[in-house]
């Protein structure tokens, strides 16, 4: 049930990011803040489709 995602900077959207996420447990979009390197920031990152 794990799919793999890409989570992308909502500030510059750059894709910086691949996990994976359970779709049973966690139907709807994931947010995470983690560091951008393009922003030199920590920024909130989404995922992407």
């Amino acid at each position: 049930m794990r799919v793999q995602i890409i989570l992308a900077c909502s500030e510059c959207k750059q894709r910086n990011y691949a996990t994976t996420k359970n779709k049973r447990k966690h139907p709807d979009r994931l947010e995470l803040r983690k560091y951008c390197r393009y922003c030199n920031a920590h920024t909130v990152h989404r995922e992407v489709r």
